[in-house]
């Protein structure tokens, strides 16, 4: 999730490395945001809410979670996605006490979800478990678990049509300098 972006940002932060170039994280940041909305969350190696266009972030502390990541077999053009016509874009602003309160939403999910119905499907089924979400543009769908077994557990019910992951989360990334 988030593959481009997070490749970006760790290629970012490797040839400031190797190179010496001795770029700032802030100075990285403005280059990372010039190559994706959410670059600059990865570049930033941690948790974060982000604001904007995904530029303006505040890290933020969670706690453990182990997350079950479903795939559904479908291309989703995030392109494609964001220049629908169905995308209102009429959403209010969250802020971090909302977030924190499990409020929010992915605006893209219903545009996605009414244009590839396995994704509506894969969210559907997990939703049956837990807060389920999409992630960033699809086509992928998640839910977070307290523990690796909860998430095995649930990965082991997974239907066939879809693959599917426990993963658990991490506080930094792992080239993070901070």
């Amino acid at each position: 999730m988030g593959g481009g972006s997070s490749d970006a940002a760790t290629t970012l932060i490797a040839l400031n490395e190797r190179w010496d170039a001795g770029l700032s994280r802030a100075e990285l940041s403005a280059l990372a945001v010039r190559l994706g909305a959410d670059v600059p969350f990865f570049l930033l190696g941690r948790n974060a809410f982000a604001e904007g266009i995904g530029e303006r972030l505040t890290p933020l502390d969670l706690g453990p979670a182990w997350y079950v990541v479903i795939t559904p077999q479908v291309a989703v053009s995030t392109r494609e996605i964001f220049s629908s016509t169905a995308l209102t874009r009429a959403t209010k602003r969250l802020t971090i006490t909302a977030f924190f309160a499990g409020l929010g939403r992915n605006d893209l999910e219903p545009v996605v979800c009414g244009r590839f119905p396995q994704v509506a499907r894969a969210l559907a089924w997990l939703k049956g478990f837990g807060d389920a979400r999409m992630s960033g543009s699809g086509a992928s769908v998640f839910a977070a678990f307290r523990t690796e077994s909860e998430a095995r557990a649930v990965v082991a019910r997974i239907p066939g049509e879809w693959r599917g992951i426990a993963v658990r989360g991490l506080d930094r990334h792992p080239l993070a300098s901070e």
